[in-house]
């Protein structure tokens, strides 16, 4: 038999269509819809809309030059924005150090109840932000605080002062709160990358006599740089999303004087109203918009440019 017949009755396989795949993926992709892209989708919408005459109309750009255009608009969005970015500064240059500093202590081989100090660094992550914001709250009182007796201790209550209440610490005490709460995140996944470094890499290391933390630094800290990158983006989005904590202890106005005003707490006034204050569902939605594309911004900057030369250290 020729090699052209053989060919001819070649049958082809032919491969069983995955249809299960889509099934299963089917409800979790109408409960993603429901629950993120129609809501996203329905902001974006009502950013472009108002009110006239009683009637919702369409207004282009109008909210937008509100926001941006308008003095009391304007003032409020760019302190919140301004408070925003000091936020998220504060958990970068405190908050992720802090993390990398613990995992690299807890992955000492020779360091003992690595398991008690894991869980305790990473309980206050588990507890609600209304219980940690009432807790520090009054730990914080100068009527009823712990903190000064525990300052007059070691001889510093002279420095003790009401940080909550003033507008120049309060934002300050308000993002150390935030670091205690969420340190241990960063602390996990640096300490996860750290346990998969392969253990070739190591003893390569130590056969050239390089231990201890000339080791980390020359070694294991260029390797964890890709978790570190993760834990960065993560810090910004989880930073510009962020309300809860700051609503449970300094309220909706964030005060002193909006001092701990950030963009949530924005948000949440101006589509909700507050006290005396209407809520404005339209302006509501173009503050909401505005945050999207900070967002956006900072995560496609990440992505599309940052990933890539970090790359390079993972294996």
């Amino acid at each position: 038999m020729s090699e052209a017949q053989l060919a001819a009755n070649v049958v082809p396989i032919s491969r069983p269509v995955r249809w299960h795949i889509g099934v299963f993926l089917f409800p979790a992709f109408v409960v993603y819809s429901a629950v993120m892209i129609l809501p996203l989708i329905e902001t974006l919408r009502l950013s472009f809309y108002n009110t006239v005459d009683g009637q919702s109309a369409f207004v282009g750009l109008a909210n937008y030059k509100v926001l941006f255009g308008d003095a009391r608009w304007a003032h409020d969005f760019w302190n919140a924005l301004k408070n925003n970015l000091i936020f998220f500064i504060i958990h970068m240059c405190v908050q992720n150090p802090i993390g990398v500093a613990l995992a690299a202590m807890l992955s000492i081989p020779k360091l003992r109840f690595v398991t008690f100090y894991r869980t305790a660094i990473f309980l206050p992550t588990l507890l609600s932000f209304v219980i940690v914001g009432f807790i520090w709250k009054l730990i914080l009182s100068p009527i009823w605080g712990v903190a000064p007796w525990m300052m007059d201790l070691v001889g510093m209550k002279s420095l003790f002062a009401p940080w909550l209440g003033k507008p120049g610490s309060a934002l300050i005490a308000v993002s150390l709160i935030s670091v205690w709460q969420y340190v241990g995140i960063p602390m996990m996944l640096i300490y996860a990358a750290l346990l998969n470094i392969p253990e070739e890499v190591i003893e390569a290391a130590e056969c050239d006599g390089i231990t201890g933390w000339s080791q980390f630094w020359k070694i294991k800290l260029p390797l964890v740089l890709p978790a570190i990158g993760i834990i960065s983006i993560l810090t910004f989005v989880g930073n510009f999303n962020a309300f809860d904590l700051i609503y449970t202890v300094q309220g909706a106005l964030a005060g002193p004087d909006m001092s701990t005003d950030i963009l949530g707490t924005l948000l949440y006034r101006t589509f909700f109203g507050f006290q005396l204050q209407l809520g404005d569902r339209s302006m509501g939605a173009t503050v909401a918009t505005v945050m999207f594309l900070i967002i956006l911004a900072g995560v496609s900057l990440y992505l599309f440019v940052i990933q890539r030369r970090i790359r390079r250290y993972q294996f």
